[in-house]
């Protein structure tokens, strides 16, 4: 059985427009939504299911991701990163970044932004670390181009998805020292998140593969076959899943790493971006219908 439908969420200008990656804030309760095609942010009050703003001033915005009322975001048509207030919308701060800010991640109870980008022709691709509260950075130079990345739950380091050579990337924080390199079986390493509890990280591959590796050994434990290239992957520790967004056919592949169960939901062509709105709820933006769909995970 795919996952129920619970609603559809409309999204001013989204109609076939371009979406990237979306966080929820649990503090605000609100999904932040990174509207690529119109440089803005958009805004969704998860309780009321309805859009209430509109932020503009984000150029090129590649996602945005959320911690304890703390929203930052990689700005690939400016070379920037913003960090704002999700309760006020306030801009907190912009910070200068490598050519085209791709993955990120922030740690709000330590000040501590990370973006990953992907580099141009004068410049390759860099991991940045951010100190919010004193404005200074540093970064490293990396092996391939970055996809997406997350942090453990202590903060103390942080995960990276490499294209090519396929591999996560781990690097100590804040320094980005004591870089390990553990290489995928898969090639195109693209989605990621995180099951701190059980300490595995999953890696969606756009060779076709969701693969799960062991935090502390690097070890690659197990994969599953998914529906086609991948991007934006979520780990909801309520249910124990793995949802990975796949735009092309337009489909969310679930799996259950315990049990190996997969199904898979029919969502829109081009539909490859998603945001986890803890316990119960997946949102699905997609562009063929203008708006986010509302799926049940429970």
């Amino acid at each position: 059985m795919p996952l129920k439908t619970l609603g559809v969420i409309a999204i001013p200008g989204g109609l076939n427009s371009d979406f990237d990656h979306a966080a929820f804030d649990p503090r605000t309760r609100r999904v932040f939504i990174a509207h690529t095609g119109r440089d803005c942010i958009e805004v969704i009050d998860h309780d009321a299911h309805t859009h209430i703003a509109t932020l503009p001033g984000f150029p090129g915005v590649a996602g945005a991701v959320a911690d304890d009322g703390e929203i930052l975001t990689t700005n690939r048509g400016a070379a920037t990163i913003s960090w704002l207030d999700a309760a006020t919308y306030e801009i907190k701060g912009v910070f200068p970044s490598g050519p085209r800010p791709n993955g990120a991640a922030i740690i709000g109870r330590k000040g501590i932004g990370i973006a990953a980008c992907i580099g141009d022709a004068q410049r390759g691709p860099t991991l940045q670390c951010i100190d919010l509260n004193e404005v200074t950075q540093r970064a490293i130079d990396l092996p391939g181009r970055p996809r997406w990345c997350v942090t453990d739950d202590a903060a103390e380091r942080v995960f990276l998805c490499i294209r090519e050579p396929s591999m996560i990337l781990t690097a100590r924080l804040p320094d980005l020292g004591d870089v390990v390199h553990c290489p995928l079986p898969s090639g195109g390493a693209h989605g990621l998140d995180i099951d701190h509890i059980s300490r595995r990280l999953y890696a969606a591959c756009d060779d076709g593969e969701l693969v799960e590796v062991d935090i502390t050994s690097g070890k690659v434990t197990n994969a599953w076959p998914i529906a086609g290239p991948p991007d934006v992957t979520f780990f909801n520790p309520a249910t124990g899943r793995v949802h990975v967004a796949i735009g092309e056919p337009g489909v969310i592949e679930t799996i259950d790493p315990k049990t190996g169960a997969r199904l898979r939901t029919t969502t829109g062509k081009g539909a490859h971006t998603t945001a986890m709105v803890f316990p119960d709820q997946l949102y699905v933006i997609s562009p063929r219908h203008g708006a986010v769909l509302v799926l049940a995970d429970g």
